[in-house]
């Protein structure tokens, strides 16, 4: 029996790391892991690869060692076309810069089959975003990110020596939690760069404009600490727009459409997002207007049992305690709590067992300003009620949801290890990725 997952996301790597270990290892089942890149970094931590903060070359995982540890296949590749009819994933060639062909078109069968390919941005039919805006979608465009960012601060350090009335201009479109942990990991890289021999760079000479389309910024979030985070990121230089719907992105340039511009030496869209734009066109699998693949409360999906979905990707429509419905939220969480669950079914179904049913449960969210603060609302306490958090207890919290997803893949022991090798590279390296 072979089981394919493809994406190696939070959930997506975390379920082949569960069925390598239960399947793969005893030779019940073949466990085949695809993703169109050869190493995984958690996405929640892209704005800090984007920033400078995080070294993706130190941290990432490399997908074939992983699998070799593991007990399931690594196989490179981007998903091109799912045939339910004879059970089958074709993928694209893969080529190098040149042109030349490293990997023809392939295709693999499955017994099962797990999307799990995340999303990617939302930029709502918004003319020129695409052509004129970063995203902070995949590692490789954090990466893009960051080396226009060095570049951007050399040029900046060396054209002060001439005009000491020079700023470098950044504006974000988004105020999630993307967009406002973006904002002040570029705060504190500015103040790194200064550090590490741009002695011409102040606080000053570095303007972030955060734009928001709703009344306040972090909805999923409590009305205080939005207030809160608004008042820390403006208290430390950011400028942020509520109420601010963009209309038309140029070169440099954001257009809204009260009729104000926006001039910005880098442009970043972290409005929304939503599932890839193919999988509404898979025929036999319904997808919503996010082009998530709608799937049962098993996560499989409505017309074919033998393939599931999870993660940003997955459409699951949940009941609150109100009586109203929604979707289950496009989060770390939810891919993590997901991946359990589908985990546990595939080895159900192993056995002849049915299926049991999802059931997402809300931990909260959080949302670190750099080593500044952090904020959130913690759910599940005493009474099942909600705690809003702050400061160090709050910093504390996001980063053991860090260490649980590195728990997950790599188990408790190795886990260790990696916390007391980050704590030496905070003595042996340089804060700030320079490079």
């Amino acid at each position: 029996m072979r089981v394919v997952i493809v994406g190696g996301g939070a959930g997506g790597l975390e379920l082949a790391t569960k069925l390598g270990r239960k399947l793969g290892r005893g030779k019940k089942a073949e466990i085949v892991l695809v993703d169109h890149k050869p190493v995984h970094i958690w996405k929640p931590l892209l704005h800090e690869v984007a920033s400078g903060s995080l070294d993706a070359a130190v941290d990432a995982v490399s997908y074939r060692a992983h699998a070799h540890l593991n007990g399931y296949m690594f196989k490179l590749g981007r998903l091109e076309q799912i045939n339910s009819e004879d059970k089958s994933i074709q993928l694209a060639a893969i080529k190098e810069k040149s042109g030349e062909e490293i990997l023809p078109v392939r295709f693999i069968k499955f017994d099962y089959l797990v999307v799990a390919i995340g999303s990617v941005s939302n930029d709502f039919g918004v003319e020129g975003v695409s052509e004129f805006c970063h995203f902070l979608d995949s590692h490789s465009q954090a990466v893009d990110f960051h080396e226009r960012l060095v570049n951007n601060f050399i040029r900046l350090n060396q054209q002060l020596e001439n005009n000491p009335e020079k700023r470098l201009h950044i504006a974000i479109v988004g105020g999630g939690a993307t967009g406002v942990e973006l904002s002040a990991e570029l705060l504190r890289a500015r103040e790194w760069f200064s550090t590490y021999g741009l002695k011409n760079v102040r606080s000053e000479h570095l303007e972030i404009s955060l734009i928001e389309a709703g009344p306040r910024v972090l909805p999923a979030l409590s009305e205080s600490i939005s207030e809160s985070v608004i008042k820390e990121l403006t208290r430390r230089g950011v400028r942020v727009w509520v109420n601010t719907q963009i209309s038309e992105a140029k070169e440099n340039t954001l257009l809204t459409n009260d009729g104000n511009s926006i001039a910005a030496d880098t442009l970043v869209w972290a409005a929304g997002i939503k599932a890839p734009e193919f999988l509404k066109l898979t025929a036999g699998i319904e997808t919503n207007n996010a082009n998530q693949i709608i799937v049962t409360p098993t996560l499989q999906t409505q017309q074919h049992p033998t393939i599931f979905a999870m993660g940003d990707c997955a459409g699951l429509e949940i009941t609150e305690a109100s009586g109203a419905k929604k979707w289950v939220p496009p989060r770390a969480q939810s891919a993590h709590q997901m991946a359990s669950q589908i985990s546990s079914n595939i080895i159900r179904l192993v056995n002849n067992k049915k299926p049991a049913a999802f059931s997402y449960r809300d931990y909260g969210s959080l949302v670190s300003l750099s080593d500044y603060t952090a904020f959130g609302r913690l759910m599940g306490g005493i009474g099942g009620g909600s705690l809003n958090v702050q400061g160090r207890i709050a910093r504390f919290t996001y980063v053991s949801l860090y260490r649980l997803h590195q728990s997950a893949i790599h188990g408790y022991l190795r886990t260790a290890l990696l916390m007391i090798s980050d704590k030496l590279n905070r003595f042996l390296r340089p804060r700030l990725k320079l490079h």
